[in-house]
């Protein structure tokens, strides 16, 4: 039996694992929110951070709903995936773009970001079921942390206004 060039085993393995084609293109609106506060040990902002099923650490955002402004939805997903409840908008950051292929569907998404400020400390945020984590990081550490790097310069937009705020 003749074994198969490498080229022609390669050629055989992307026929047989070729995604099929784009049928639709979809777009989704997603809101969410830079969540910060003044640390009551040491003074220095903090960020908190979300970290998804696939171990990336991100910020709280999710769908816009019917008859929702951007902002009302990032207000309504940081207090459903964090659990804080006393939070103010303190303004619009930007939009990021995102893409990605669901099924036989590229999804084009796009996120409004707001800055919030949590102002209870005695709030002690609490991780939904999808999640593997949720913690306060230190500002500069969370721009780090943080896995797209869209929402990294929006959250150093966001550092001059946390700090005057603050």
């Amino acid at each position: 039996m003749k074994r198969p060039r490498p080229i022609e085993g390669l050629k055989n393995y992307v026929r047989q694992h070729r995604k099929p084609p784009i049928q639709e293109v979809v777009r989704e609106t997603t809101a969410g929110g830079i969540v910060f506060r003044k640390s009551e040990k040491n003074g220095e902002i903090e960020i908190l951070l979300v970290q998804d099923a696939r171990d990336r650490w991100t910020i709280p955002k999710g769908h816009v709903e019917e008859g929702e402004t951007t902002q009302e939805t990032a207000l309504r997903e940081i207090r459903e995936e964090t659990g804080l409840h006393d939070l103010r908008i303190m303004g619009w950051l930007g939009k990021t773009n995102f893409r990605y292929r669901r099924d036989n569907s590229l999804v084009l998404m796009v996120t409004h970001v707001y800055l919030a400020r949590s102002l209870n400390f005695k709030e002690v945020p609490t991780r939904e079921e999808w999640m593997n984590g949720i913690k306060w990081f230190p500002a500069k550490q969370a721009v780090d942390e943080i896995a797209y790097e869209q929402l990294s310069k929006l959250m150093l937009v966001g550092m001059k206004k946390m700090r005057e705020s603050a």
